[in-house]
């Protein structure tokens, strides 16, 4: 008895260690309140604020009004966050966020991400705030290529015409009866982006309703769309003896204000017609319409590490009103008086006609989801499942009596997208009535059996399909109320044009009673020629301030979609409508446990080459080049990796050999180049497995807790001959900030770099390295780095050389070994081809080991540099001055200083950005500051030891 006790005793511990990796996965509600098309829910889980009877009382206030809503802003994080949610979740209105750019050229203190990889985590932060705000999401073609500080620079770069084109097409995709901006198109908006995103809102809301402009569009299909309103939020800053602010270029310009909907100017300040009461609290949510908005705000952690949820407390949001088509009063309670947002507003539309059919069914209509509102209850939200059902028959008969009516083509057209808008938002009331859920996920060949086989669904799964995969999805579908529910059919859909093979088509199921489940698998066949999950939109080079759009069907999307979902047709009281997710793959990550994430299509081999970019010395006779096979075959993988080289050069064919799927492979390529010129080469990795090729590779954008995506590249090195030099024998200590790249490319100069951890900084050996670089951002997020600071210091002091790169306020706090101001809102140079002038000339930073001149400031990218010093000690050295057009000049972006033995520099170019573009002038310049320890101007301060090290420099 005690040895039968003990086994099981044994399989109980056995079970509590294993649980927490197959426990089931909480299957997905009905589609979100706020969604308005019956696209697949894309995340497995709604956020809490969408599920159960508060997920309904949205959708029955969204039912009842046809309010609706476009903000227009520059970059993600620029939203007002807590009116789109005041207006979403608090009136029920739909709401849509156009963001122009994607912030390719922020900062990020989450991971090493930037430019288009940045664009592409910043997406994602922002799709998952946009779950709590409860809006569509869409943005434009444009890139953020850098601050900037004037709108003419932005229209310069964009062209007036392709942001505004892109503007109007998501006007006339989403025909809000309100278009808002946070910002007015002036100089309060500060950055140039911002103040283009403000005209944009205005122009847009005279250009979407004129046939004339963008006709295109309507060889699409899409038809123009007349606003009624447009407001734009009151600017914070305010007027002043001096007049307004201009925080992007610290001038004051007159106090007065465009209005680009009829071409007049106002003086002075801007009148709120409309205050938001984003403090107010919703009971149903349990928080106010700020902190909802904030905690979704919070997910946008890339340029400020996260924020916090500010204290419930009186918040009004104060927009301007810059036109109206309604008659209205100066002082108006919503953005929407003076239209008729009530369903039968819809009639409206029909633009003169004979609606009378419209009016008596649309009141039919509205007198069923009034019913459904008063009979609601929280406990039992089914019981006005039934009154949902009929609204949605009615809904559905409408459309067809709309589209066999004599109404107009363009009024068919508009009422049509209204009452499709309700058909989504009941089939979704209905569902959440129900309590209905679907989650669709890859599953085993083999499903677990036996009496603990509940404990070990959804186990851990492959993270990406390749073509020609052969694999098993199961849709899970449960109901959990006393009522009967029809499943019609489940089936899984697929990429248009690529032969999947599903197996069955589809599956026909019978009725889900109360508390029932039922799962339903299918047989995946991917095709070879399956596409892979990517960007629909890229680049040629980080230059062209706008993206190429390879797959103008997505046009305006935030993503292309993902390439499996699942529909149910379900069917109630003889109703049918639908619940579609997206088929999520399962891993298992510690802390969080088992995560769901959408299945995406990737090539069975992925080949990179690193560093992207760089130089050559021209002296170079051998380098070494590292490529990266990453496997997604399910099972092992046998191959081999060429280079493609410049005519001349040489290097050995490498196999490789992986076990399983997600293994890596590193391989050390040591390429012997031909002679060398001053010009650009490239090199190619070519991965050869299973008799194809392949040239490219992927790199996984983003960090724990956001959504991950694949930004592909070609698996190519670009590399220029420069003629630079370095001290031999360099040791280099790196501090990581935020994250950069900058390490990779000291390595690519033949540099030996170390990181130093906590534990470094607090006791290591520092006498040890020839200079010490600290990272971005590295004083925002190293506090071990703020607390042994003063060991810095020594080390410069006893002989090493510091070299701080740009770095934000959190600097601003004397860091340095002589005093320095940075300020709030420090100086930046956007221009990356503002002149450059050498303010000391012998100094070592310009004449050892390389000879700076000019020459070496062509072809930087993006931008000069950001937070340069405002002011500082007289013990540091203004190196360089430079400055935008119309600014003042900017000696603040390289200061050096003697400390004794030693040397402190600030250095606020943008290195970062330059050196893994493969700027040859910033690996001359940068090559001179690390060497700066054994320059011959240094030597006769340095130890015997250091005095020893001193030797040619090496090419």
């Amino acid at each position: 008895m005690a040895f039968r006790s003990n086994r099981i005793f044994a399989l109980l511990v056995v079970l509590a260690c294993i649980l927490p990796l197959f426990f089931p996965v909480s299957s997905a509600k009905a589609q979100s309140p706020t969604a308005v098309s019956t696209a697949p829910e894309v995340t497995a889980q709604p956020i809490p604020f969408d599920r159960g009877a508060s997920a309904l009382w949205q959708s029955l206030q969204k039912l009842r009004t046809r309010a609706s809503l476009l903000m227009v802003t520059a970059h993600p994080d620029d939203e007002d966050g807590g009116m789109l949610t005041y207006a979403s979740r608090g009136q029920g209105a739909r709401v849509a966020l156009l963001t122009l750019n994607r912030g390719e050229g922020g900062a990020n203190v989450m991971s090493s991400d930037y430019f288009d990889a940045l664009g592409l985590v910043r997406t994602e932060e922002l799709l998952a705030a946009d779950h709590y705000y409860g809006t569509q999401q869409f943005w434009t073609r444009v890139i953020d290529y850098g601050f900037s500080k004037t709108k003419e620079e932005s229209l310069d770069n964009w062209g007036h015409d392709r942001v505004l084109a892109d503007v109007v097409r998501v006007v006339r995709m989403t025909r809000p009866l309100v278009i808002t901006s946070v910002f007015v198109g002036g100089r309060t908006d500060g950055h140039g982006n911002h103040q283009t995103a403000g005209q944009m809102a205005q122009e847009a809301f005279k250009a979407a309703g004129d046939p004339a402009m963008f006709p295109e569009q309507l060889k699409e299909g899409l038809r123009p769309w007349k606003p009624v309103k447009d407001y734009a939020r009151v600017p914070f800053a305010r007027i002043t003896d001096k007049g307004i602010y201009d925080y992007a270029d610290g001038k004051y310009y007159p106090a007065e204000f465009h209005n680009y909907t009829d071409g007049t100017i106002t003086k002075g300040e801007l009148s709120p017609a409309v205050e938001i009461p984003e403090g107010e609290y919703n009971p149903l949510l349990g928080l106010t319409y700020e902190q909802v908005s904030r905690l979704g705000l919070g997910h946008q952690r890339s340029q400020n590490g996260g924020t916090g949820m500010p204290p419930a407390e009186e918040q009004m949001s104060p927009y301007h009103r810059f036109a109206s088509l309604a008659s209205v009063p100066e002082k108006e309670s919503t953005f929407f008086d003076g239209i008729d947002v009530s369903l039968m507003g819809i009639a409206s539309l029909s633009q003169g006609a004979d609606s009378a059919f419209l009016k008596e069914r649309l009141a039919s209509i509205n007198s069923l989801v009034e019913k459904a509102i008063h009979d609601f209850s929280a406990p039992r939200p089914e019981t006005i499942a039934s009154t949902l059902a009929e609204g949605l028959k009615a809904t559905n008969d409408l459309i067809e009596k709309v589209a066999a009516s004599s109404l107009s083509d363009d009024s068919k057209y508009d009422v049509a997208h209204e009452l499709k808008v309700k058909q989504v938002q009941f089939g979704n009331a209905l569902g959440e009535a129900l309590g209905l859920s679907v989650l669709a996920a890859v599953a085993p060949e083999k499903e677990p059996t036996g009496p603990f086989a509940r404990f070990f669904r959804n186990p851990e799964t492959f993270q990406v399909a390749i073509p020609g995969q052969q694999f098993w999805v199961k849709v899970h579908t449960t109901n959990p109320t006393n009522l009967p529910v029809q499943v019609g059919s489940v089936a899984i859909e697929m990429p248009q044009g690529e032969q999947w093979k599903v197996d069955p088509e589809s599956q026909t199921s019978g009725t889900l009673k109360s508390n029932q489940s039922m799962d339903t698998r299918f047989a995946i066949h991917a095709p070879q020629n399956a596409g892979y999950t990517r960007p629909y939109f890229a680049r040629p080079d980080i230059e062209q301030p706008y993206y190429d759009v390879q797959e103008p069907q997505f046009l305006n999307m935030p993503l292309a979609p993902y390439p499996l979902l699942a529909k149910v047709q379900f069917s109630f009281d003889g109703v049918p409508f639908e619940i579609s997710q997206v088929v999520q793959s399962v891993k298992r990550v510690t802390g969080p446990g088992t995560v769901l994430e959408p299945l995406v299509i990737g090539p069975a081999v992925s080949v990179a080459i690193a560093p992207q970019a760089g130089i050559v010395p021209l002296s170079s006779k051998a380098f070494d080049l590292t490529v990266r096979v990453h496997s997604n075959v399910k099972g092992p993988a046998k191959g081999t990796v060429r280079l493609d080289l410049p005519v001349g050069w040489k290097s050995e064919q490498q196999a490789f050999l992986t076990a399983k799927d997600g293994d890596d492979q590193i391989l050390k390529f040591h390429v012997v180049p031909g002679r060398i010129e001053e010009k650009p080469y490239t090199i190619t990795a070519v991965a050869t497995y299973d008799g194809r090729e392949y040239k490219e590779g992927y790199h996984t954008v983003g960090y724990p807790d956001l959504r991950p995506y694949n930004l592909y590249r070609a698996s190519a090195y670009r590399t220029t001959g420069v003629d630079v030099k370095i001290a031999p024998g360099l040791n280099v200590g790196y501090i990581v900030g935020a994250g950069d790249d900058v390490p990779l490319s000291l390595v690519n100069l033949g540099i030996n770099v170390h990181f130093l951890s906590p534990g470094d900084l607090a006791g290591g050996d520092l006498s040890k390295y020839d200079a010490i670089v600290v990272g971005v951002r590295a004083y925002a997020v190293r506090d071990d780095l703020k607390t042994y600071n003063s060991r810095i210091l020594d080390y410069a002091k006893n002989g090493g050389v510091v070299i701080v790169q740009y770095n934000t306020p959190e600097y601003d706090h004397n860091y340095g070994p002589y005093p320095y101001k940075m300020g709030s809102n420090p100086e930046e140079v956007t221009d990356e081809h503002s002149k450059m002038e050498i303010l000391e000339p012998a100094n070592a930073v310009f004449t050892w080991p390389n000879k700076i001149t000019s020459k070496d400031f062509d072809n930087w990218v993006e931008e000069r540099g950001s937070k340069f010093l405002q002011s500082w000690d007289t013990n540091y050295q203004p190196l360089l001055e430079t400055h935008d057009a119309g600014q003042e000049p900017q000696k603040g972006g390289l200061v050096y200083a003697k400390y004794g033995k030693g040397v402190y520099i600030y250095n606020a170019y943008a290195f970062y950005r330059q050196m893994p573009e493969g700027v040859p002038g910033a690996y001359r310049l940068f090559a001179n500051m690390i060497s700066l320890g054994k320059s011959p101007q240094l030597a006769s301060t340095q130890s015997g030891k250091q005095r020893a090290s001193l030797d040619k420099p090496k090419r």
